[in-house]
This record gives structure tokens, C-alpha cells and sequence, in this order.
């Protein structure tokens, strides 16, 4: 998985916020409310030559989107957010998984910790991201406190799609 890297992607290096072993905490942008979840999470970039770049994320999820989860990678030029579906993430944490643009699997990183693999392409280049188990595994437990799994089409908004579909 490490030689499938980034073609097209501008890294730069991040400094970290409250970061203990790979994982923000206590960071003042983590919050639960009653229909969003954040979490922020910093993340490992895999370089074309194997190396591992710091970046940091924001993952959230909203019961207005239920069935979707954002990864929103903040960089200087801009956030850039990165949205698939929950069961996606939740099915690789424990799985290989995913078809298209967004692939996620369970690892091992070279430091023996249990990690899961984000690979995301687009037109614009492909991107391999590692990220702590723990830390995705603490995001995706808080989504399923908000919305368990299964109920997810009865948050949906029939008027607010409507609207959304007629905005086009």
C-alpha cells in the first residue's frame, strides 16, 4: 500500500495542536453537540518515497448528512474537505473496503500500532493517509451515539432535499 502514493498532492508540514501519539486531544474544535460530531485528528500523509508527513484534520459528522462523514484536511492555502459515507469508515476499521475515489483498511505501522489507511483520488492526484485506529474508532463511536447505525433515514429532511435538488 505504501508504494501507491500521491501523484499530484502539495504536502506541507503542520504543527500539532495538544497531540498525544498521533491522536489531537482536548483540542477546542473536538465537540459533540445535538446534531454534530467533530473531532480533530492528526493524520500521517505516506509521500511517494514511503515517508510519513504530519496533517492536520477535522472529521465531523451531522445528522442533517447522515449517512455521510467530512474529513477536512486544514491546510495554509485553505480547508479542504473530503466527504463518503460513514459505513465506509466504520466497515474499515475492521476490513478492507471501498470502490472508487475512497479505499480504507485496517494496518500495522512500522511502530507496530494498529492504524487505518484513508486512500483518497481524484482527477487532481491520489492521496494515502494514515491514521490511529483509536482516534477514528473515538470519532465514528460519538457518530453512532448521535445516529446509530440503521436509523439513518430517519434523520433525513425529504423537504430539505427537495429544496436542494430544485437549487440546482
Amino acid at each position: 500500500m505504501r508504494n501507491r502514493v500521491m501523484a499530484h498532492w502539495h504536502l506541507r508540514l503542520f504543527t500539532n495542536r495538544d497531540q498525544v501519539g498521533g491522536v489531537t486531544m482536548g483540542s477546542r474544535h473536538d465537540r459533540v453537540t445535538e446534531t454534530v460530531v467533530t473531532h480533530d485528528i492528526t493524520i500521517q500523509c505516506i509521500d511517494t518515497s514511503g515517508r510519513t508527513h504530519d496533517l492536520d484534520t477535522v472529521f465531523s459528522y451531522s445528522k442533517t448528512d447522515p449517512f455521510a462523514v467530512t474529513v477536512t484536511f486544514l491546510t495554509p492555502e485553505g480547508d479542504l474537505p473530503w466527504t463518503f459515507s460513514r459505513d465506509l469508515l466504520l466497515r474499515g476499521l475492521t476490513a478492507p473496503i471501498g470502490d472508487g475515489d475512497v479505499h480504507v483498511c485496517p494496518s500495522i505501522n512500522d511502530h507496530g500500532r494498529a492504524v487505518v489507511i484513508i486512500e483518497l483520488s481524484s482527477p487532481d492526484g491520489h492521496l494515502v493517509t494514515e491514521a490511529r485506529t483509536d482516534a477514528v474508532f473515538t470519532f465514528v463511536q460519538r457518530s453512532l451515539a448521535l445516529v446509530p447505525e440503521g436509523e439513518e433515514s430517519q434523520h433525513l429532511s425529504m423537504d430539505a432535499m427537495i429544496e436542494q435538488l430544485l437549487a440546482v
